[in-house]
């Protein structure tokens, strides 16, 4: 969505080039907002203030900086005021102590959708940095992880170690000493090892290559709703959770246990693949009454030695219209 005018405002020519300057970073900066907010719906209204706010100064930017710089202030601010007005998001298996049976009563009641950390396609968000790089760093892990830092260490660590700023480039932004940004950055770098080390979501990823064959393969069993071929494709400490729901299942036995029981719906779905939070996944839709398929959730993989060790599966259709996926297959 383009930045509306505001009519009380006759721009320049220079607010003119300045404006167009600033639009064609919004996918960039829906990328930073996306790792401070862990939310793709609150990044775009972040980014959208953002324009906004750049629309009304926009006669007064005096070329000190560049665009760049001056929209990632306008955007950090923006974030920094949202994290102080909310709750941080997180995934389930960092809200509870223990896993859950596999039993349809484990499910409870939904939280509501800003208690967790949303998932975001690869293709909505846009980096100067290396492809490498940004994929790790909008993994769900990671951005569940930096939802535990202070609001200004989370921008000082995306800004230096995702998108390299240099130090004196990021003290200049948030309006602080270049000690005071280093001094930031070393205590959010040991936050997030603390926070990583501790957390069942947080393990290594297999190489691209890897990830897609075996997602590939589990696609295609899910398809068929082989249980026996998703058992031999889930790790023994295979975790899976169901946002908005708090449950999670540990383990292969139960996830099996839990896709033949509560799950077992899901039979003739229908799968669209899905590069979401860094790595491959899957939209599922499922048999509809009524004809065709209705969306039911957004699967995010991890894969490890040839094998998926975590699924999130992010249920809903409000999941599907922010992610721009279809509303239901004929």
């Amino acid at each position: 969505m383009a930045v509306q005018a505001d009519p009380t405002t006759v721009p320049t020519a220079l607010s003119d080039d300045v404006l167009d300057q600033a639009e064609r970073l919004r996918g960039e900066l829906r990328g930073f907002a996306y790792r401070m907010l862990a939310s793709v719906s609150d990044a775009d209204d972040a980014v959208q203030n953002a324009l906004v706010r750049a629309w009304k100064a926009a006669d007064k930017f005096d070329g000190r900086s560049s665009v760049r710089t001056w929209m990632y202030r306008i955007v950090t601010n923006v974030c920094l005021d949202e994290i102080a007005a909310r709750k941080r998001r997180a995934l389930p298996v960092d809200l509870e102590s223990e896993a859950s049976p596999p039993v349809a009563s484990s499910l409870g009641q939904p939280l509501p959708a800003s208690s967790f950390v949303e998932p975001v396609l690869d293709a909505m968000i846009a980096d100067p940095a290396d492809v490498v790089v940004s994929r790790e760093s909008v993994r769900l892990a990671f951005v569940a992880a930096l939802q535990n830092l202070p609001a200004s260490q989370r921008a000082v660590l995306i800004l230096r170690d995702v998108l390299a700023w240099r130090a004196a480039e990021v003290a200049e932004l948030l309006e602080i000493s270049v000690a005071a940004a280093n001094s930031q950055l070393q205590r959010a770098r040991e936050t997030m090892k603390s926070v990583q080390d501790g957390s069942k979501a947080a393990r290594p990823n297999a190489e691209r290559a890897v990830e897609e064959a075996v997602v590939a393969r589990y696609v295609a069993a899910f398809e068929r709703y082989d249980m026996e071929a998703l058992a031999t494709m889930l790790a023994e400490d295979a975790v899976m959770s169901m946002p908005p729901f708090s449950l999670y299942l540990a383990g292969r036995d139960d996830v099996v246990a839990w896709m033949a029981g509560p799950g077992h719906e899901c039979l003739g779905s229908r799968l669209i693949p899905v590069e979401v939070n860094g790595g491959p996944g899957f939209a599922q839709y499922r048999k509809d009454p009524a004809g065709g398929h209705f969306p039911w959730g957004v699967h995010a993989l991890v894969v490890r030695d040839d094998v998926v060790v975590e699924e999130t599966v992010f249920l809903g259709a409000d999941v599907f219209a922010t992610l721009g996926l279809p509303a239901h297959l004929d």
